[in-house]
């Protein structure tokens, strides 16, 4: 079923106009359990106000926006702006709206192009705004496009106290827009094509009086009903699920940014993030049995797909103990952080490689690392319980990193457990809660015995994958 929309309130009396034109047209009166109409108008300060300039224009911007996401929430799939002026914000608008909007030039560039094949003389009825803003010769450059004299009583005939968006459809308003069509028919002009929505009230009035003047709302519709709208290709967005924890979030989000290959702001990725610090811990469900995370787990991810990201980063190694059972539940994809690492060092250091693990408590007994590593053919060493809890105790300690600490206690603790693993033959150590690389800020490796012991930094390796995924979706477009 097609779910079409359209944005009143531009023109208050047009946007009604074209509404009725798209349920005259055959191919709906034919097939009207195949459509569903939306036409929504709402109040805004600018509403009256005559399209002068481009100050004039700017309470249209956030109108059409909010009315946009109010027809994204109910999924339809177009929209129309009856509107001239407000296409010259249509690329913008439609970068952060999912629905395709139809667009006028082009209905009105390939209606003219399809009748005349030489190039005409075109005579434009349309606002200063609009005028001044060249918008018609980017879509119909090949035709000569010719302006009337009096620009002002052209605006008058529009915009004024008995003018047409009032709804005065005859009397002087009429007379204006007649004078104009016919100084324009003196100057050679083949058609008349309005530029204001508004002047499709009166074409009946003008075909009457012999003037061959377009009905650019008709033109619209039936445009809107014949073609697939042409969908611009939305920039990657990722979701963030924050919070678990805070600190390693925004470490997170850092390690993207520096892995982005960026010449000015716009080359970053867009990101969105739902920091969420209340989120139950996950370590204290998965050993004491104590508040699931499970449901705010979910509850962020669904909010963050409520906000149109296009896939998912949890920058929680023990937060993956819960990730199979939500994906399930998701229409968009975690991009797994484990199985990312797991695949980082198998084509780093090969599939025989002993992978020795730094993690929470949690995270070790929901096995849901040694789960995957194992999958990829690894041994995996874990520290004994003297050294986890050494780990613990650099993580969750009085000292320990989630109380802002990085050096002092808690990485002396952390030492005690790599070297535990180390020397239980141990060839790559994975830092497997997203606050230890906090404590090697610099440090990429350990020296034990003249031999470098590589740190993996899970949330690095996410990172750089992300930066990769955005490439290749860019470069896909």
């Amino acid at each position: 079923m097609e779910k079409i929309a359209v944005i009143g309130g531009l023109g208050t009396l047009s946007g009604g106009d074209l509404f009725f034109k798209l349920l005259k047209n055959q191919r709906v009166l034919k097939n009207q359990l195949q459509y569903h109409f939306v036409f929504e108008q709402q109040p805004y300060s600018q509403i009256n106000l005559p399209l002068y300039h481009e100050e004039d224009i700017k309470s249209r911007k956030y109108y059409t926006y909010n009315v946009c996401k109010k027809f994204e929430a109910q999924s339809l799939t177009k929209v129309l702006l009856p509107c001239f002026a407000s296409h010259s914000f249509l690329e913008e608008l439609q970068k952060e709206i999912s629905i395709p909007i139809v667009n006028i030039f082009k209905a009105l560039a390939e209606y003219i192009n399809s009748r005349f094949k030489t190039p005409i003389k075109i005579g434009v009825l349309t606002s200063d705004y609009v005028k001044e803003s060249h918008m018609l010769s980017q879509y119909i450059p090949d035709h000569e496009l010719i302006f009337p004299s009096h620009q002002e009583r052209l605006m008058e005939a529009i915009y004024g106290d008995q003018g047409i968006k009032n709804g005065y459809f005859d009397g002087l308003s009429l007379e204006y827009i007649y004078q104009a069509c016919t100084e324009l028919n003196s100057n050679g002009c083949d058609i008349i094509l309005p530029g204001i929505t508004e002047l499709s009230l009166i074409v009946e009035q003008l075909w009457k009086r012999g003037i061959s003047i377009l009905d650019v709302n008709q033109i619209y519709a039936d445009y809107a009903l014949e073609h697939d709208s042409d969908i611009t290709a939305k920039p990657f967005k990722l979701g963030i699920l924050g919070g678990v924890g805070p600190s390693a979030t925004v470490d997170f989000m850092n390690k993207i940014i520096k892995n982005t290959p960026a010449q000015k702001d716009q080359d970053h990725i867009k990101m969105v993030v739902e920091q969420n610090p209340q989120i139950p811990d996950r370590t204290a469900h998965l050993i004491y049995h104590e508040t699931d995370p499970s449901i705010a787990l979910f509850s962020t991810c669904r909010r963050l797909e409520a906000e149109g990201v296009d896939a998912i980063a949890i920058p929680c190694n023990t937060a993956h103990a819960f990730v199979q059972d939500i994906q399930e539940h998701l229409s968009i994809p975690i991009i797994n952080m484990l199985t990312t690492t797991a695949e980082y060092i198998r084509e780093s250091f090969g599939e025989s490689v002993k992978v020795g693990l730094l993690a929470t408590s949690g995270t070790i007994e929901s096995k849901v690392y040694h789960n995957i590593l194992e999958e990829f053919g690894f041994d995996v060493v874990i520290p004994d319980q003297e050294h986890q809890n050494n780990v613990m105790e650099s993580i969750y300690g009085k000292f320990g990193v989630k109380a802002g600490f990085t050096e002092g206690l808690c990485k002396e603790s952390l030492l005690k457990a790599a070297d535990f693993v180390i020397n239980s033959g141990a060839e790559v150590i994975i830092l497997g809660c997203t606050e230890l690389p906090l404590l090697f800020p610099i440090e990429t490796k350990i020296v034990k015995n003249g031999k470098s012991i590589p740190l993996i930094d899970p949330t690095l390796i996410l990172a750089k994958k992300i930066v990769l995924i955005t490439k290749n979706e860019s470069s896909n477009e």
